[in-house]
């Protein structure tokens, strides 16, 4: 499910120096298939032209003069009322403020009083400015009336100084547009956790034991239940993946802290997707000291891991809300005979089992093909696709079960 999809979303863009990222947003959200109306305020067009935007969205901007040039005499009603999500990014502090204020004098705050869709404002200013108690204040008066912020950011501004005030990347307004937009699917209310990426276990102080998975797949069906209306606690390892907006984001290091996470959460929760690569042994001693190259060889001893969905199945008839515990099986050899026997000893309601031999797919790549194996028996063959399609298959899977 894609939440932004045929959904009309006003942008309203400012007068900001970040108003050249608007249309990367503008871009974005079109070709998610949304129908974006920009309005530029006067300030907004010294920065960016309305031609620009009509060349990303393929639909005419709108500037203060549409309000007496357009063919719809009444362009700030029709746009209001038809409205999914308005979204200011970037709003500079005179933005901010004929918002508070509900001025009508100018179509974008005036659009605003005219719409009741959820309102997103994503602040860009010099920090002494965001700061100010004037600007505080009318921040404050929009949050009572529902407005939901979106940064700002602590870095440089254009000015040469540093501080609170930047604008938030288009990535996050992007993703937390979408995320504004699922809130009613068909799994809100639910709680999904999610595991992503491969554990290190320490050897000395700066060496660890791992492997390849990159986390690719367990962030994609972070944001696909999230793109469902799911609450979603994602459980990782990785640090180089931007975090899907609005998800619960738990980091780990290894195994043993994985595990802990994992039994944590465990609680209210609707659902477990083990998707993270736990690593099956670790070293039975950490050394305290880097260990130095003395020899031709180094002997390392390895001990078992815990099992992390051994234990939850242990456990699990503690917690009767926990509907569905799903784990991912990457195999070299005898695919969906290691995928059976995986889920059968771990009490699974569904495993996905995907081929990690071929070059192509799976640990790393952006691509995977996967079989999901039900635990009646049934089973559904996924092809070749990118992991956030598949993500999708999969959240679809479990969504069917929850329901």
């Amino acid at each position: 499910m894609n939440p932004v999809y045929r959904k009309r979303i006003i942008l309203g863009v400012t007068g900001s120096i970040a108003a050249y990222k608007a249309v990367e947003i503008a871009s974005t959200l079109t070709k998610m298939g949304a129908l974006i109306d920009v309005i530029l305020s006067a300030g907004g067009e010294k920065f960016v032209t309305p031609l620009t935007f009509r060349s990303v969205t393929g639909r005419a901007a709108c500037t203060n003069e549409s309000l007496w040039t357009s063919e719809d005499h009444i362009p700030h009603i029709t746009l209001g009322h038809t409205a999914d999500c308005a979204v200011v990014a970037p709003a500079s502090a005179n933005a901010m403020a004929d918002i508070a204020l509900g001025k009508g004098d100018t179509l974008l705050p005036l659009t605003i009083l005219a719409s009741d869709c959820p309102l997103l404002i994503a602040p860009a200013m010099d920090g002494h400015m965001y700061q100010n108690p004037a600007t505080q204040a009318n921040i404050e008066t929009i949050r009572r009336r529902g407005g939901i912020f979106i940064g700002p950011e602590y870095g440089r501004f254009a000015s040469g100084m540093t501080g609170l005030g930047r604008f938030s990347e288009p990535e996050k307004v992007v993703g937390a547009i979408r995320y504004q937009l699922s809130r009613s699917s068909d799994l809100r209310g639910k709680k999904i956790v999610i595991t992503a990426g491969g554990t290190r276990e320490a050897l000395d102080p700066v060496r660890f034991l791992t492997n390849r998975s990159s986390g690719k797949q367990g962030f994609a069906l972070a944001q696909a239940a999230l793109d469902r209306g799911a609450d979603v606690t994602l459980i990782t390892t990785v640090e180089a993946l931007p975090e899907p907006y609005g998800a619960a984001v738990q980091k780990v290091d290894s195994a043993k802290e994985m595990l802990a996470a994992v039994l944590e959460n465990l609680p209210g929760a609707d659902a477990l997707i083990m998707c993270a690569a736990v690593a099956d042994f670790r070293p039975r001693a950490v050394a305290a000291q880097k260990i130095k190259k003395t020899g031709e060889s180094l002997t390392v001893e390895l001990e078992a891991t815990q099992d992390v969905l051994l234990e939850v199945a242990k456990i699990r008839g503690r917690y009767p809300g926990l509907k569905i515990v799903a784990g991912f099986a990457a195999e070299s050899e005898d695919l969906l005979v290691n995928a059976e026997k995986k889920m059968n000893r771990k009490r699974l309601d569904l495993i996905v089992a995907n081929d990690i031999s071929a070059k192509d797919r799976g640990m790393g790549a952006d691509d995977n093909a996967a079989t999901i194996l039900f635990a009646d028996g049934s089973r559904k063959e996924i092809p070749l696709m990118k992991k956030d399609a598949l993500a999708a298959e999969v959240i679809e899977a479990i969504a069917g079960k929850l329901r």
